[in-house]
């Protein structure tokens, strides 16, 4: 099979990757480095064709897919280093979005496979979990209206497609969110601080293994990506702190909760579930062991995040 992922070399699509060259399929991969890294993708395999570019420049996306002609495209990349960078947030996220769909519509591409964040419901969703049918309320950051312009692009187009809508995906690629900032401030022996809001931390490698179902065919419209359990940021804290090996715990700042975060964005997994079936999700001190081993040997790459920080 013929597959096309933006994004290639960041976290969750450099490991669908992975799988999808481990079972001899072909792949176009491209990424612009903004926040992906090179070293993510073999430096050569017959089955892998990689294009520094960018998506939202909507002629290379013509070319590219009309001259690869994919079964399937895999749109990971995404925009989300500054919170004010609404520019880069919509190039990125939104332009390039439609220039992947609209390029997938005129190659008569049969399926689509997309990444949308749990922050369109809102910072302050009225379930617990929350289900498919509530209300979608993006307002809260150029990055989730962005990312959900494109998910209602993906619903006008009439293409076959699968939408993931994530919990907090992590694993050794990480270069967004909590995990490298804990890990790139204690390893500078710089104080933390931890808020007291709660996430559903899941791991990248899971993630990818559903996508290849969904690659092959599984499921149809939106879906959550979620272990549907959430645990407190401190527990993730002290996952790094103990994977790093310090000698002293280092007490972090504890915060409340700021005014553009989420108390808990917990997601009904069941269609998932019932859909592409049961998953073993791996365990948040080993997914954080793997991404402490990572950082370790290649450094922290990024440590960004969609909320305002001191």
């Amino acid at each position: 099979m013929k597959i096309f992922v933006s994004g290639g070399c960041g976290q969750i699509g450099s490991h669908i990757i992975d799988f999808l060259l481990a079972r001899d399929d072909t792949v176009l991969a491209i990424d612009n480095f903004s926040t992906g890294r090179r070293l993510h993708l073999p430096d050569q395999h017959p089955g892998l064709t990689f294009v520094e570019g960018d998506i939202a420049d909507k002629e290379t996306v013509a070319h590219l897919m009309g001259d690869f002609r994919p079964d399937v495209v895999i749109h990971t990349a995404a925009s989300y280093k500054d919170p004010d960078d609404w520019y880069a947030d919509t190039m990125t996220n939104t332009v390039g979005g439609a220039n992947l769909i609209s390029a997938a519509k005129n190659n008569n591409i049969g399926r689509f496979v997309y990444y949308q964040t749990a922050l369109c419901y809102g910072l302050r969703p009225s379930q617990r979990p929350i289900t498919l049918d509530h209300s979608i309320n993006p307002d809260n950051s150029s990055y989730s209206i962005s990312k959900t312009t494109t998910e209602q692009y993906l619903r006008l187009s009439g293409l076959d497609y699968v939408t993931f809508r994530l919990a907090n995906v992590i694993g050794p690629r990480n270069s967004s969110g909590p995990l490298p900032i804990f890990y790139d401030r204690l390893k500078q022996l710089k104080g933390c601080f931890v808020t007291k809001s709660r996430r559903d931390f899941v791991c990248a490698e899971d993630l990818a293994r559903v996508s290849i179902l969904a690659a092959d065919g599984t499921g149809h419209g939106a879906y959550h990506f979620s272990s549907g359990r959430d645990i407190a940021i401190l527990e993730l804290y002290d996952a790094v702190v103990e994977a790093m090996g310090l000698p002293e715990y280092p007490k972090p700042e504890i915060r409340e909760i700021g005014a553009d975060d989420a108390e808990s964005i917990l997601l009904d997994p069941q269609k998932m579930l019932r859909d592409f079936g049961e998953v073993n999700f791996t365990p948040l001190r080993e997914v954080v062991n793997r991404a402490v081993e990572y950082y370790e040997t290649h450094g922290v790459h990024g440590g960004y995040s969609h909320l305002k920080r001191d």
